[in-house]
């Protein structure tokens, strides 16, 4: 079983600053994956030619199965949050998991901001921004894959350092119930120590992902807390996003 984690930037390119819909059906494609968690995923957006990202990525792949989970509602700049009460075709922003083997269950957790504007260092700023936090956002899938179930969590966590921790700890704390071997995944925003520590899952690949033209650190992971084989891995550029797609192959 293909695993990968993906964040695709909207589907944009850093070169061209363009989102070519049919560059990134391609790039999905070349991915060969079976069960694909993306995160910045559109719906509906003008800036990627106002399609649904996760119906693209889940014919170019073959998935049977694919569910977008929204953070946002609406478009930038009149963003709010996303509650799941939100009309399957609204403008949206969020992270997606598709699988090209049966789904028997989702479960949706989210992942609360940080209150109020807080101070964020630029690289080359000397002062501080005030920013505002994003809500976030996970989304469990129960996939009877070859070997046999496995949930495969993906989530897409804050880029403030200090909150992102409690946010993963949220995560796993709601998905205790959860029986069997389960595979986490997603854009962490944080180092593979402090992923590893948190979670207490162990790494299924330790290789930079970001960013993608020169990757220096590894943000993006495959965590799991079974004993799962790998026979391959690779942090892959493709003509899109920030990110390098990180690809982890499971001995079925």
């Amino acid at each position: 079983m293909r695993v990968v984690t993906f964040n695709i930037l909207s589907g944009r390119s850093p070169d061209d600053q363009r989102v070519d819909v049919g560059r990134y059906a391609e790039s999905i494609r070349s991915l060969g994956a079976d069960v694909l968690a993306l995160q910045e995923v559109d719906r509906n957006q003008p800036r990627s030619e106002n399609v649904d990202l996760t119906a693209v990525a889940a014919e170019a792949m073959g998935a049977v199965e694919h569910r977008f989970v929204a953070a946002l509602n609406g478009s930038p700049g009149t963003w709010i949050a996303a509650t799941g009460e939100e009309q399957p075709d609204a403008a949206a922003y969020g992270i997606a998991v598709l699988s090209r083997y049966p789904v028997t269950g989702w479960e949706v957790v989210r992942l609360a901001p940080v209150p109020g504007q807080v101070p964020m260092w630029w690289r080359g700023s000397r002062w501080p921004s005030l920013v505002r936090d994003e809500p976030r956002v996970a989304v469990a899938a129960t996939v009877e894959a070859p070997g046999g179930t496995v949930t495969v969590v993906n989530t897409h966590l804050s880029f403030l350092r200090w909150w992102n921790g409690r946010q993963l700890r949220s995560l796993v704390a709601a998905l205790d119930h959860v029986t069997g071997p389960v595979v986490l995944v997603g854009d962490l925003n944080l180092l593979p120590g402090r992923a590893h520590r948190t979670t207490g899952m162990r790494p299924l690949a330790e290789l930079k992902t970001f960013p993608a033209h020169h990757p220096v650190e590894q943000i993006d992971h495959v965590l799991t807390n079974a004993d799962l084989r790998v026979t391959h891995s690779e942090a892959r550029r493709l003509p899109m996003s920030d990110h390098r797609a990180l690809i982890v192959d499971l001995e079925d």
